[in-house]
């Protein structure tokens, strides 16, 4: 299967034609977000206050980056488990947060939120931190630098690999190769 190239921000289009298992190389602008910076996002829409930049379209890499080699824009970046940011991912989605990447599986409760609000969630190897840093050509804090690693720090990406575990459409990876497993199973 050859891999979709897509831009981020993400339009509308393009995450509509995006749908579970597709391999994807992500190239524009991310930020890096862990727990403890959702919850200040979080808090700060809560508190109406002004946010340290624009969630509408934005994608969210949930990863909090080892310090920089010299001559590299980012140190091993490998993704966080997303589990842990499900608590705080409905409200980011409601404020126009549109693709999330990680690793594992998210809740029913994640999943509705986005059918709901249209998101999509990628999927990126764990553990392939290094490898995946490569793919990232500038990295800059622009909001809870006192977070150290897990400040939100903006990334230019050139060929991001990722798959699609979620999509719009309702559709699961995980539960895609559970089914696949059982009926090969049988």
């Amino acid at each position: 299967m050859e891999a979709v190239h897509i831009t981020s921000p993400l339009d509308r289009k393009t995450i509509k034609g995006l749908t579970a298992g597709t391999l994807v190389l992500i190239s524009g602008t991310m930020y890096t977000a862990r727990d403890a910076a959702h919850k200040r996002l979080v808090q700060a829409l809560r508190n109406k206050e002004e946010l340290p930049f624009t969630l509408k379209g934005q994608t969210i890499y949930y990863t909090g980056p080892s310090p920089a080699r010299p001559g590299r824009a980012i140190g091993s970046a490998g993704p966080t488990t997303s589990g842990r940011m499900d608590i705080y991912t409905p409200r980011l989605l409601s404020a126009g947060v549109r693709a999330m990447i990680g690793k594992g599986g998210r809740s029913t409760e994640v999943r509705e939120a986005m059918q709901k609000y249209k998101a999509i969630y990628f999927i990126a190897t764990g553990g392939a931190g290094a490898l995946l840093a490569q793919s990232i050509k500038k990295a800059a804090v622009v909001a809870y630098e006192d977070l150290g690693p897990e400040a939100v720090r903006m990334l230019t990406v050139d060929n991001f690999p990722a798959i699609v575990a979620n999509d719009i459409y309702g559709n699961d990876i995980f539960e895609q190769g559970k089914a696949k497993y059982r009926r090969e199973k049988s």
